[in-house]
């Protein structure tokens, strides 16, 4: 006799899966992916139509490990982010993307990477 297990959908998770049905990036307006952890922030560079990445900025990074030493709080950090995807993304010829907060509200270190890219050149 088996168990069916039933999958619990959190907010966060319904709220990703309604706003995946409508953004989708390409090879010239890629989709910018945020993920927000307890202590870190990602940014990524997604094109949807040959599933690839085009490039990910972490405040894990290494190229921005001396910029993070001397930012204070997560906020500062996160705006930071948002600034080298945007750099990333001039230096691959990206002007414009579709902005995905991956379910997340856009408050608080979400818009501080939003804002940081905007800041970076990047329009969406």
């Amino acid at each position: 006799m088996s168990i069916r297990k039933v999958k619990q959908y959190t907010s966060r998770d319904k709220r990703k899966i309604r706003i995946r049905k409508k953004v989708l990036g390409t090879a010239e307006q890629p989709r910018l992916s945020v993920y927000r952890s307890l202590s870190h922030m990602y940014a990524q560079l997604i094109d949807d139509t040959r599933g690839i990445s085009l490039g990910t900025v972490s405040t894990k990074s290494k190229t921005l490990a001396a910029d993070m030493s001397s930012a204070e709080g997560k906020v500062a950090k996160a705006h930071l982010v948002g600034k080298a995807i945007a750099e990333l993304a001039q230096s691959k010829n990206i002007t414009s993307v579709v902005f995905d907060r991956n379910g997340f509200l856009y408050h608080g270190r979400i818009k501080a990477v939003a804002e940081g890219a905007r800041e970076g050149g990047l329009q969406f």
